[in-house]
Protein backbone atom coordinates (compact mmCIF):
# COMPACT_ATOMS: atom_id res chain seq x y z
CA UNK A 1 0.00 0.00 0.00
CA UNK A 2 1.57 3.51 -1.13
CA UNK A 3 2.03 5.89 1.85
CA UNK A 4 -0.29 8.37 0.21
CA UNK A 5 -2.67 5.64 0.55
CA UNK A 6 -2.01 4.97 4.47
CA UNK A 7 -1.82 8.96 4.86
CA UNK A 8 -5.48 9.54 3.56
CA UNK A 9 -7.10 6.33 5.63
CA UNK A 10 -5.22 8.04 8.44
CA UNK A 11 -7.00 11.25 7.61
CA UNK A 12 -10.74 9.89 7.40
CA UNK A 13 -9.72 7.55 10.54
CA UNK A 14 -8.88 10.94 11.97
CA UNK A 15 -12.43 12.54 10.55
CA UNK A 16 -14.42 10.12 11.91
CA UNK A 17 -12.70 10.30 15.38
CA UNK A 18 -13.73 13.92 15.37
CA UNK A 19 -16.91 13.73 14.23
CA UNK A 20 -17.52 11.43 16.98
CA UNK A 21 -16.06 13.94 19.66
CA UNK A 22 -18.32 16.53 18.82
CA UNK A 23 -21.89 14.38 17.85
CA UNK A 24 -20.99 11.55 19.94
CA UNK A 25 -23.02 12.43 22.85
CA UNK A 26 -25.91 14.09 20.64
CA UNK A 27 -25.88 10.47 18.94
CA UNK A 28 -25.64 8.18 22.45
CA UNK A 29 -28.61 10.74 23.68
CA UNK A 30 -30.63 9.93 20.78
CA UNK A 31 -30.45 6.59 20.62
CA UNK A 32 -31.09 6.27 24.52
CA UNK A 33 -34.05 8.71 23.89
CA UNK A 34 -35.22 6.57 20.84
CA UNK A 35 -34.91 3.41 23.80
CA UNK A 36 -36.99 5.09 26.52
CA UNK A 37 -39.46 6.32 24.27
CA UNK A 38 -40.35 2.27 22.95
CA UNK A 39 -39.32 1.31 26.93
CA UNK A 40 -41.94 4.21 27.42
CA UNK A 41 -44.47 3.04 25.11
CA UNK A 42 -44.51 -0.60 26.14
CA UNK A 43 -44.87 0.81 30.05
CA UNK A 44 -48.03 3.33 29.01
CA UNK A 45 -49.43 -0.13 26.92
CA UNK A 46 -49.18 -2.40 30.49
CA UNK A 47 -50.23 0.59 32.70
CA UNK A 48 -53.64 0.49 30.12
CA UNK A 49 -54.07 -3.08 30.38
CA UNK A 50 -53.71 -2.97 34.68
CA UNK A 51 -56.21 -0.03 34.63
CA UNK A 52 -58.75 -1.88 32.21
CA UNK A 53 -58.21 -5.38 34.90
CA UNK A 54 -58.52 -3.14 37.84
CA UNK A 55 -61.56 -1.13 36.78
CA UNK A 56 -62.83 -5.14 35.96
CA UNK A 57 -62.58 -6.08 38.77
CA UNK A 58 -64.51 -2.82 40.48
CA UNK A 59 -67.77 -3.21 37.85
CA UNK A 60 -68.02 -7.06 38.82
CA UNK A 61 -67.57 -5.90 42.37
CA UNK A 62 -70.42 -3.25 42.22
CA UNK A 63 -72.56 -6.03 40.34
CA UNK A 64 -72.09 -8.45 43.15
CA UNK A 65 -73.04 -5.72 45.58
CA UNK A 66 -75.96 -5.05 43.56
CA UNK A 67 -77.47 -8.72 43.57
CA UNK A 68 -76.66 -9.37 46.83
CA UNK A 69 -78.36 -6.20 48.38
CA UNK A 70 -75.57 -4.34 49.76
CA UNK A 71 -75.83 -1.02 51.14
CA UNK A 72 -72.44 -0.33 49.60
CA UNK A 73 -73.34 -1.24 46.24
CA UNK A 74 -74.51 2.57 45.26
CA UNK A 75 -71.09 3.58 46.86
CA UNK A 76 -69.54 0.88 44.34
CA UNK A 77 -71.04 2.17 41.55
CA UNK A 78 -70.03 5.62 41.78
CA UNK A 79 -66.42 4.67 42.38
CA UNK A 80 -66.56 3.14 39.02
CA UNK A 81 -66.45 7.26 37.44
CA UNK A 82 -67.69 8.29 34.22
CA UNK A 83 -67.34 5.44 31.95
CA UNK A 84 -69.11 2.45 30.32
CA UNK A 85 -68.70 0.55 33.20
CA UNK A 86 -70.65 2.76 35.39
CA UNK A 87 -73.31 3.04 33.00
CA UNK A 88 -73.97 -0.44 32.74
CA UNK A 89 -73.82 -0.86 36.69
CA UNK A 90 -75.78 2.03 37.19
CA UNK A 91 -78.79 0.86 34.93
CA UNK A 92 -78.17 -2.57 36.95
CA UNK A 93 -78.76 -0.56 40.27
CA UNK A 94 -81.51 1.52 38.91
CA UNK A 95 -83.67 -1.14 37.85
CA UNK A 96 -83.01 -3.22 41.55
CA UNK A 97 -84.05 -0.22 43.06
CA UNK A 98 -87.45 0.00 41.08
CA UNK A 99 -87.93 -3.37 42.37
CA UNK A 100 -87.05 -2.47 45.47
CA UNK A 101 -89.64 0.47 45.80
CA UNK A 102 -86.92 2.70 45.72
CA UNK A 103 -88.49 5.02 43.26
CA UNK A 104 -86.52 8.30 44.18
CA UNK A 105 -83.39 6.37 44.42
CA UNK A 106 -83.65 4.83 41.33
CA UNK A 107 -84.12 8.66 39.86
CA UNK A 108 -81.25 9.88 40.94
CA UNK A 109 -79.08 7.01 40.08
CA UNK A 110 -80.13 7.42 36.61
CA UNK A 111 -79.76 11.08 36.48
CA UNK A 112 -75.74 10.29 37.45
CA UNK A 113 -75.71 8.95 34.17
CA UNK A 114 -73.18 11.10 31.31
CA UNK A 115 -73.11 9.01 28.39
CA UNK A 116 -72.05 10.34 24.99
CA UNK A 117 -73.89 7.44 23.03
CA UNK A 118 -77.50 8.33 22.19
CA UNK A 119 -78.64 4.81 22.13
CA UNK A 120 -77.67 4.84 25.87
CA UNK A 121 -78.64 7.98 26.73
CA UNK A 122 -82.66 7.22 25.20
CA UNK A 123 -82.26 3.98 26.83
CA UNK A 124 -81.62 6.56 30.40
CA UNK A 125 -84.37 8.91 29.44
CA UNK A 126 -87.07 6.50 28.45
CA UNK A 127 -86.68 5.06 31.95
CA UNK A 128 -86.17 7.95 33.88
CA UNK A 129 -89.06 9.68 31.91
CA UNK A 130 -91.07 7.03 33.49
CA UNK A 131 -90.66 7.15 37.01
CA UNK A 132 -90.75 10.87 36.80
CA UNK A 133 -93.98 10.35 35.49
CA UNK A 134 -94.92 7.68 38.48
CA UNK A 135 -93.54 10.33 40.76
CA UNK A 136 -95.75 12.93 39.44
CA UNK A 137 -92.78 14.62 37.84
CA UNK A 138 -94.09 14.39 34.28
CA UNK A 139 -93.17 17.86 33.02
CA UNK A 140 -89.55 16.65 33.71
CA UNK A 141 -90.32 13.47 31.74
CA UNK A 142 -91.75 15.21 28.86
CA UNK A 143 -88.53 17.73 28.58
CA UNK A 144 -86.35 14.17 28.33
CA UNK A 145 -87.62 12.92 25.40
CA UNK A 146 -89.38 16.62 23.54
CA UNK A 147 -86.98 15.54 20.93
CA UNK A 148 -87.23 12.07 20.41
CA UNK A 149 -88.48 10.10 17.48
CA UNK A 150 -88.46 6.27 18.27
CA UNK A 151 -92.24 4.92 18.89
CA UNK A 152 -91.41 3.58 22.87
CA UNK A 153 -90.29 7.46 23.25
CA UNK A 154 -93.02 8.88 21.68
CA UNK A 155 -95.05 6.65 23.44
CA UNK A 156 -93.53 7.69 26.67
CA UNK A 157 -93.99 11.02 25.59
CA UNK A 158 -98.00 10.46 25.02
CA UNK A 159 -98.11 9.06 28.77
CA UNK A 160 -96.42 12.66 30.52
CA UNK A 161 -98.69 14.32 28.39
CA UNK A 162 -101.69 12.14 29.28
CA UNK A 163 -100.83 12.67 32.71
CA UNK A 164 -100.55 16.58 32.22
CA UNK A 165 -104.19 16.24 31.64
CA UNK A 166 -103.02 17.59 27.64
CA UNK A 167 -105.21 15.00 26.39
CA UNK A 168 -105.26 16.19 22.43
CA UNK A 169 -101.86 16.12 22.10
CA UNK A 170 -101.23 12.59 24.33
CA UNK A 171 -103.74 11.19 21.53
CA UNK A 172 -101.34 13.01 18.63
CA UNK A 173 -98.17 11.30 20.13
CA UNK A 174 -99.85 7.65 20.77
CA UNK A 175 -100.94 7.85 17.16
CA UNK A 176 -97.87 9.17 16.14
CA UNK A 177 -95.95 6.09 17.72
CA UNK A 178 -98.72 3.98 15.75
CA UNK A 179 -97.86 5.10 12.89
CA UNK A 180 -94.35 3.70 13.27
CA UNK A 181 -94.89 0.25 14.60
CA UNK A 182 -96.17 -3.09 12.48
CA UNK A 183 -100.37 -3.98 12.56
CA UNK A 184 -99.02 -6.95 14.37
CA UNK A 185 -96.61 -5.61 16.87
CA UNK A 186 -98.39 -6.17 20.57
CA UNK A 187 -96.95 -2.48 21.69
CA UNK A 188 -99.18 -0.98 18.97
CA UNK A 189 -102.06 -2.90 20.74
CA UNK A 190 -100.88 -0.90 23.87
CA UNK A 191 -101.08 1.96 22.20
CA UNK A 192 -104.95 1.93 21.14
CA UNK A 193 -105.19 0.91 24.62
CA UNK A 194 -103.89 3.84 25.85
CA UNK A 195 -104.97 6.44 22.69
CA UNK A 196 -108.79 5.06 23.55
CA UNK A 197 -108.04 6.01 27.36
CA UNK A 198 -106.83 9.14 26.06
CA UNK A 199 -110.26 9.96 24.45
CA UNK A 200 -109.04 9.26 20.68
CA UNK A 201 -110.46 6.20 18.85
CA UNK A 202 -107.51 4.02 17.26
CA UNK A 203 -108.01 3.90 13.35
CA UNK A 204 -107.65 0.48 12.20
CA UNK A 205 -105.20 0.50 9.12
CA UNK A 206 -105.92 0.03 5.21
CA UNK A 207 -105.53 -4.15 4.64
CA UNK A 208 -103.15 -4.20 1.77
CA UNK A 209 -103.98 -5.41 -1.70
Amino acid sequence: MAIDDLLDEHEQSERVLQWLRRNGAGLIGGIALGLAAIGGWKWWENHQVQQQAQIANQYQAALDAIEAKDKGAEAKVKALGQNTYHTLAALRLAQSQVVANQRDAAIATLRSIQSEDPAIAEIVNLRLARLLIDAKQADAGLKLLATASTPTAIAVRGDAQLALGQRAKAQEAYTQAMTKLDVASPQRRLLELKLTEAGGSPVKPEAKS
